[in-house]
């Protein structure tokens, strides 16, 4: 009798990571706080798509928001922290991606296009929901740095209840 191998999903997990790195190094750039909980988010995200842990990507996927959001304490610009923002979304939804599928089909199954037309379909949801935020703060700027934040969270609710619909 066959196991079926119930791992995460690979090309999921690569792009869990690879939006980690995106957000991580938004976060980066402002250097501080903001770059250990990028640093510490990426590392998280990463254990938790290799070990199939839920909790793991969540939470990681929450401090790598946590050092973009630092960014925009310490007034780094929209056109940084946004793009931040979305890696951030999609490193949490690639990685509940890379569970769902390997709980579902197993890692065995060729699910490479499924995976990639996810991944495809939930870019164009963060691209359009980080234009809409960024539209957002050009608009009501004015150069307050705290309406860049505001925005930013504004676009990031948007941009997570829209994957989740």
């Amino acid at each position: 009798m066959n196991e079926v191998d119930r791992s995460p999903a690979r090309v999921s997990q690569l792009l869990a990571i690879i939006a980690g790195s995106v957000a991580l190094g938004a976060s980066a750039f402002v250097g501080g706080v903001g770059a250990l909980a990028g640093l510490l988010g990426l590392a998280v995200v990463a254990l938790g798509v290799v070990r199939g842990s839920r909790r793991g990507v969540t939470v990681g996927s929450f401090a790598l928001l946590c050092g973009v959001l630092a960014g925009g304490l310490v007034s780094a610009p929209a056109e940084l922290l946004i793009p931040g923002a979305m890696a951030t979304v999609l490193a949490w939804d690639f990685g509940e991606q890379a569970i769902n599928v390997g709980e579902q089909l197993g890692r065995k199954a060729d699910t490479q296009r499924l995976e990639l037309t996810h991944a495809a379909a939930s870019t164009v949801v963060a691209v359009s929901a980080g234009g809409v935020g960024y539209g957002m703060y050009l608009l009501g700027s004015g150069g307050q740095p705290m309406t860049a934040l505001v925005f930013l969270l504004i676009a990031a609710l948007a941009l997570t209840s829209a994957l989740r619909a």
